[in-house]
Parts: structure tokens; C-alpha cells; sequence
């Protein structure tokens, strides 16, 4: 007797629990689906233990088992042999379970990050993985743990278009009802209901509570029947190890209400043991299966409303399309001493510029914290802060309640950056984090602009973030470059800070290259200092390259730092009489903390800098 041929005499079929956080448990803290090949013994006790336990549906070791997951240990090229050894270790399980099934299973693989994986790549991994479990002879297909719907929907179409075995699809939540896409938990399941499903439910990430909250809101399917696998608990931390500390009795006594929610089809997920599926199995012994039930639709509404903050400012972008707009880097400080760094933000001010924009960290040495800065410079002296966050040092969490700071400190001018990796810092062993890259962050600014969190969770009211991204012309081929521009403008990004430029040809360059970009550009301008100085940033900076004749230019003065200095100013200022002749935006970058450098050209820009309403605007 097949799956279906069980849920249709009217059966709620039990399914097994976790294996990963058994594993876990036990000690294992290598690659699970390896021990398909290393440990088969282990993996098949536990298939018996859950199978006595009275599950009478078990998945195969093989939730990561895919190109992409195996090659974080090296073992990619064994995608075969780890999942067919599975599939038998699982059928060999029941051989002596005559009214057990079997289920392939395959997990999702984009997680909180759509954008880390193209769909083609998915693809291409999903159907070698499928391929295996089929030619093993599984009795179905478990696609389990999708966060990502449009993920889920692909491999869906995949597998039902190569097999008409039993496809049980399962979604994992972020929020109570809705993915983090904010896609509702029903119009999701009828979706996958409609592309072939025959079981469609939930997995992972809640537990029991939360999960039949979900459920409360869920039509029983039509055609499908609908499963659940909850969690144990939540996780602690305890002693550098994850555990779950779920009494298996608390999962008997909410068997029931997963049945009162039409549920035909129950297991677990993370943290959970053979206890909590024997649990479920005693509670719902000869219990019959519902088939109607009263649905409880819960309205949620996002506030539509903009900031509470009654002072939020034009964006700069918005002013650069029109006229000519100056901003200002000046660097945290790597010391606690902070005057000096007042003192220059207070010239700036003084000097008439639009923004001081405060680097997060740059060349990835810790200095004062940009934030904390730009909210002094913003109170203190009335200077509008754009700052800069970096991916490297703050996970998802972190990123997300940095953002929302930044909203109640009514600082709303953002520059979304990658950042440099931390090795070519002060502390070359510390972690980069990188959960997302700047075209990640870009989006993420832009749904918290729309009221939501990345996962989905609602923030209230809306955010009033402009979003900056780094652009760098200092490459060999520009149209690649101007590809990764388009490319962050499709991610929200309003308008663009340049690198410094140090030529003529390159402005031109640039603007001939982007003036079919309607998104500002903020042309890069940087001072030199000395003839050190230009080979440094020549040779050693990513991102910035010097002419010969720059280069020339300045080792003319190598012994003569102050006759150097003025060299680099003079620079500076042919190349803002050219960059104004065709861009609006200008960005000073202030070396050295030595601020009367960029006072001086910003004084430069405004008083003698060509300016011209006929030249083009659109593309600064």
C-alpha cells in the first residue's frame, strides 16, 4: 500500500523526527549525510528507533546531500554514493515494517538569502540529487525546509514533470503566517497545491505552538492533504553546543489540535527524538482524520504611513539630479580623541557642503563607530551624516538592528558597501561575516523602506533610507563595471559614490559611459599628499589607480612634502574643473584627517568650479 493509498482509508500517518540534531546530539559535528557512507550502522538504528517508535513514514539521510551543500567538505563528487547509500540504509530499515514508506528527501538550499544562488545553478543541483533518490526506488519525494517559495515552486515543477511518486512540499516560516517574502501561509500552499504537490504543510523553525497558530489559518487542501513537522523548542546555547530541551509529553498533548487542524501527515523537526514521535503516535492511535474545520483568518496590515520623524530631509539624490551637490569623507578617528574630527566636520559645515559621509570601518581597522559620530555631527553641529555599513562585521541580525537604529536617530543617508575583507586590516584573523554582499544589503534597506524586516516580520511604519552604493571606474574594462552599477540599480540603489578618479580621460570615460543612467553619481576626488602617498594608493589600495603622469607629478616632490602637498591640491582642482563640467555630485575624500584640504576644494567647487545649467544633469 502506497503513501496515498494510506491517507485515503482515512489514516494519519506518523512520520519520524530529526536526524541532523540526533546526530548532533550524539556527538557528530562533521558532515551528516557523509555518515551514510562512514557510519551506516548509526544512521540505521536510528531509522529503526523511529520506526519502533511508531513512525510509519521515514525520510532518508540525505537533507544536504546536494553538489552545492557537500562541497563545504570537500565531498561534491560523491553526490551519488551518499545518497543511494542512504536510500538503502532506509529501506532496509523497513524491511521488516511492511506498512512503512520511504521518502527521498531534499532540502532547501536558499535559505534567508535568495540572491547567494541562481535558480540555474539550483536547478542543476536539484536534479542530480533527485535522479539518485529515484533510481534507488524511494516511495516519494520530501522537499523539505524552504524559506524561499519561488525556490520551492522551481525544483516542485522539476519533480513532478520526472516522476509521479508522491511529492510531500514543505515551507519553513520566519513569521507566523507568512514566508519572509510575505507571501500568506494558505495562497503559499495552494500554490504548491496547484503545481502537483500531494502533501503540502510546514517544517522547521517553529514549534508546536506556533505551528498550530499557523495552521488555525489554513483551508484543508482539495486535492492535497496537508503535514506538519514542528521543532522541539527553541535552541539554547549551552557550553559552545546548540540543545533543545522539549519534554516529549508536551508534544502529546498538542497532537491533537495538529489533527483539529486537518493535518494527515505529522513528524518532527530539529530537536526532536524518537520520545516525541512515539508521543505523537500514542495520541493519535485509531484517532480519525478531520476533514472540515473552521478557519481563522488573521489580518495583518502593514502601517502604511512614512518616518513618525517630521524632518526628514529631500534625499541628496535628489538634489544632485538638479544642481550641483558636494559631499565630504572625513574618517572616524582610529583614537578616542575626538577634536580634531569635530573641528574638521565644523569647517565642512562652515564650507557649505550637503553631507559628511562617516566610512564604517574602512580598509577593516576598528576606529570610532561611524554611527555614533554622524549622530554627534548631526545634533551638534547641524551637518547631515551619510553613513557607511559594511557586510563584513554584522550578520543579519546585526545589519537589521543597525538599520533600525539609524531610523530613530532620524539619520536616513546610507552607503551599502561589501567592505574589505579582514585581513587586510589590524586584526587579519578576525571573521568576516558577510551573511549578504552590498546587493543584498541594498534590498534589504529597501523592504525595511517598505515597512517589513528581511524576514518578512512587520517594522510598524516605513523607513525613509536614500541608498548609496559604491561604484569604482578604476578598471580596465569600464562597461563591466557600469554592468555592476545597472546591476545594484535593479537591487534599489539610488545613486552612486565614486572611488577617486585621478584623470581627465577617466572622467570623461565614465560620463560617456553612464549617461544613459539616470541614477546620480558622486565623481571621487582625493587630494594627494606626497609622493608616498600616491605610490600607496597606486600599488597597494584596491580600487584606485594613478596616471603615469600623476605619478610623475607628484615624485617630482619627494623631498619636498609641503611643495608636494600643494601639488596634489592643484591636481585636485584641474580635475574638479573637469568633473564639474560634467558631473553634479562631487565627493571630496579628506586624507590624513587633513580637512583643510577638501574645505578648500569644496570652497574651490562653489567659487570657481565651472557651472554650467546647460550641460547635462541627469547623470552626476
Amino acid at each position: 500500500m502506497g503513501i496515498l493509498d494510506s491517507l485515503q482509508q482515512d489514516k494519519i500517518l506518523i512520520a519520524d523526527g530529526a536526524m541532523g540534531t540526533l546526530l548532533y546530539s550524539y556527538g557528530s559535528d562533521c558532515c551528516f549525510e557523509e555518515l551514510n557512507l562512514s557510519q551506516p550502522n548509526q544512521i540505521y538504528n536510528i531509522h529503526k528507533a523511529y520506526l519502533n517508535a511508531g513512525a510509519n513514514l521515514i525520510q532518508t539521510n540525505t537533507y544536504a546531500a546536494n553538489y552545492h551543500k557537500l562541497e563545504r567538505y570537500g565531498l561534491q563528487d560523491q553526490v551519488k554514493e551518499i545518497n543511494s547509500a542512504a536510500v538503502r540504509l532506509a529501506k532496509k530499515a523497513v524491511a521488516d515494517h511492511p506498512d512503512a514508506h520511504v521518502v527521498g528527501t531534499i532540502g532547501g538550499i536558499r535559505a534567508i538569502k535568495p540572491e547567494a544562488i541562481p535558480l540555474e545553478e539550483i536547478k542543476r543541483t536539484f536534479r542530480e540529487q533527485l535522479y539518485c533518490l529515484l533510481l534507488e526506488g524511494v516511495d516519494g519525494i520530501l522537499l523539505e525546509t524552504f524559506y524561499d517559495l519561488e525556490e520551492l515552486e522551481t525544483v516542485l515543477q522539476i519533480a513532478r514533470k520526472e516522476t509521479d511518486l508522491p511529492i510531500i512540499a514543505q515551507v519553513s516560516l520566519q513569521e507566523v503566517g507568512y514566508l519572509q517574502n510575505r507571501v500568506h501561509i494558505t495562497d503559499a500552499l495552494n500554490r504548491l497545491e496547484s503545481l502537483g504537490a500531494d502533501i503540502v504543510g510546514l517544517n522547521c523553525r517553529l514549534g508546536p505552538y506556533h505551528m498550530i497558530s499557523t495552521l488555525e489559518e489554513v483551508s484543508i487542501p482539495k486535492t492535497a492533504y496537508l503535514s506538519a513537522y514542528p521543532n522541539a523548542s527553541l535552541p539554547s546555547y549551552v557550553d559552545g553546543k546548540l540543545e533543545y530541551d522539549s519534554d516529549a509529553d508536551y508534544f502529546k498533548e498538542t497532537a491533537l489540535a495538529f489533527r483539529d487542524q486537518g493535518v494527515r501527515l505529522l513528524g518532527g523537526c530539529c530537536g526532536t527524538t524518537p520520545a516525541h514521535i512515539r508521543a505523537f503516535s500514542e495520541a493519535l492511535q485509531d484517532v480519525v482524520p478531520l476533514k472540515e474545520k473552521q478557519v481563522k483568518r488573521k489580518e495583518r496590515t502593514i502601517i502604511l504611513s512614512s518616518s513618525k520623524k517630521k524632518d526628514v530631509p529631500t534625499p541628496l539624490f535628489e538634489k544632485a539630479k538638479k544642481q550641483q551637490s558636494i559631499i565630504v569623507e572625513l574618517d572616524p578617528p582610529r583614537k578616542l580623541n575626538t577634536d580634531k574630527f569635530m573641528a574638521g566636520a565644523k569647517a565642512l559645515k562652515d564650507a557649505g557642503i550637503d553631507a559628511i559621509t562617516l566610512a564604517d570601518n574602512s580598509l577593516a581597522s576598528p576606529r570610532v563607530c561611524n554611527t555614533a559620530l554622524g549622530s554627534i555631527v548631526k545634533s551638534d553641529i547641524g551637518l547631515r551624516p551619510l553613513i557607511h555599513i559594511t557586510c563584513r562585521d554584522r550578520n543579519l541580525i546585526g545589519l537589521q538592528s543597525h538599520l533600525m537604529g539609524l531610523h530613530q536617530l532620524g539619520i536616513y543617508d546610507v552607503l551599502a558597501v561589501t567592505g574589505d575583507p579582514t585581513k587586510v586590516g589590524d586584526f587579519p584573523g578576525a571573521s568576516s561575516v558577510y551573511d549578504v554582499t552590498s546587493f543584498g544589503l541594498i534590498n534589504m534597506i529597501k523592504q525595511f523602506n517598505q515597512g517589513v524586516s528581511l524576514s518578512g516580520k512587520e517594522l510598524g511604519e516605513r523607513t525613509s533610507f536614500s541608498v548609496g552604493a559604491a561604484f569604482n571606474p578604476n578598471v580596465r574594462i569600464i562597461d563591466k563595471a557600469v554592468e555592476r552599477l545597472e546591476k545594484k540599480i535593479d537591487a534599489g540603489a539610488d545613486y552612486f559614490i565614486s572611488q577617486p578618479v585621478f584623470s581627465e580621460e577617466k572622467l570623461l570615460e565614465v560620463y560617456q559611459a553612464t549617461k544613459h543612467i539616470d541614477a546620480p553619481i558622486y565623481i571621487g576626488i582625493m587630494p594627494l599628499t606626497s609622493s608616498r602617498n600616491a605610490n600607496f594608493l597606486h600599488h597597494e589600495v584596491p580600487g584606485i589607480k594613478l596616471t603615469p603622469k600623476v605619478l610623475e607629478m607628484m615624485n617630482r616632490h619627494q623631498n619636498d612634502p609641503q611643495q608636494a602637498s600643494l601639488e596634489g591640491l592643484n591636481i585636485a582642482k584641474g580635475l574638479l574643473d573637469a568633473a564639474l563640467e560634467l558631473f553634479n555630485g562631487i565627493y571630496l575624500i579628506t586624507p590624513f584627517m587633513r580637512y583643510e584640504l577638501t574645505v578648500e576644494l569644496a570652497n574651490y567647487a562653489k567659487k570657481y568650479g565651472p557651472f554650467h545649467s546647460s550641460r547635462r544633469v541627469q547623470n552626476v
